[in-house]
């Protein structure tokens, strides 16, 4: 089962002010001294903005970093035209963000506003699911603001701002994908059971993260999770394609640090609305106790552990 921010390391500050971010041991720049004090550093401006009274913190980047960027754009964007769905790939063109510099959030929300209306905020890593899925219901999205270690910069471990924004900024300059997202979010306001919000986030994680569409014959991505990686989008038509199940989608065991094995197609942009955004824009705590019930009779719940 997913839960909104798993994969962010933690964040903690420190008596003298200082913000230490504890990368897992297999992460490339868990021995880098510089990148982690790097991290702390960036974490800690998020730590220290407080919302709705000042700007967003603009963060001075590196060459090094701005390198970065620069090579996972160069990088995506021949791999986008060829695996991302004509909606993702119309809303980049709209958005155009920058590929030589990583945009600042604040330029991220210039840039969305007069399409969509979204805007950008910014996060340490970690932020609970129900004010994540909040924001979302108010058009906010929060975006962590560092980039992957410089010696892998086609991997990372973590969701970064390449993910956050290449992969979800794109997407939420479609106005269609956008409605889907913010559903989504209004939807958490209704509901009061942790089960009825960990089934939506289930089902976003299977459509806004990792979904796949049909174009014509053609299966293509718009998940922001498979288009912002180099790797899992040259691999998602291997996987085993389902059509959309909101019941499977809700209730199937999965591994976030892994390529997903199980993908949930759409047959168009309108099935996704009609199946997904209408789900996100009703679903009561009854409603998604109805679906795991389902679930349930169908013999789609995990085991519980012994």
């Amino acid at each position: 089962m997913f839960t909104e921010g798993q994969l962010y390391s933690p964040v903690t500050t420190h008596e003298d002010g200082t913000v230490e971010v504890h990368l897992a041991d297999t992460h490339p720049g868990r021995d880098d001294a510089r990148y982690l004090r790097r991290r702390g550093e960036i974490a800690g401006a998020a730590l220290a903005w407080t919302r709705g009274s000042e700007a967003v913190p603009h963060i001075e980047y590196t060459s090094q970093e701005h390198s970065v960027w620069s090579r996972v754009s160069d990088e995506l964007a021949p791999l986008h035209a060829r695996f991302a769905h004509r909606e993702y790939l119309d809303a980049k063109e709209r958005l155009n963000l920058p590929t030589e510099h990583v945009p600042q959030l604040a330029e991220v929300t210039e840039r969305l506003l007069p399409l969509t209306g979204w805007s950008y905020v910014c996060a340490p890593g970690l932020v609970p699911l129900r004010d994540f899925y909040a924001d979302l219901g108010s058009r906010t999205f929060n975006s962590t603001q560092y980039l992957r270690h410089g010696s892998q910069p086609l991997y990372t471990p973590e969701p970064d701002i390449i993910h956050e924004v290449i992969g979800h900024a794109n997407q939420l300059a479609s106005p269609r994908l956008a409605a889907i997202t913010e559903a989504a979010g209004r939807a958490s306001l209704r509901l009061e059971t942790e089960e009825a919000m960990k089934l939506v986030a289930d089902i976003f994680w299977f459509s806004i993260e990792f979904g796949v569409m049909y174009e014509g014959t053609d299966l293509k991505a718009y998940g922001a999770g498979i288009l912002s990686s180099y790797g899992e989008i040259q691999e998602f038509a291997h996987m085993e394609i389902r059509d959309l199940d909101l019941a499977a989608m809700g209730t199937l065991n999965y591994d976030i640090t892994a390529y997903q094995p199980v993908l949930f197609a759409a047959r168009s942009m309108t099935h996704l609305e009609d199946v997904v955004g209408a789900f996100f824009a009703t679903v009561d705590d009854d409603a998604a106790a109805a679906l795991r019930a389902e679930a349930g009779r169908r013999g789609l719940l995990p085991m519980a552990p012994h």
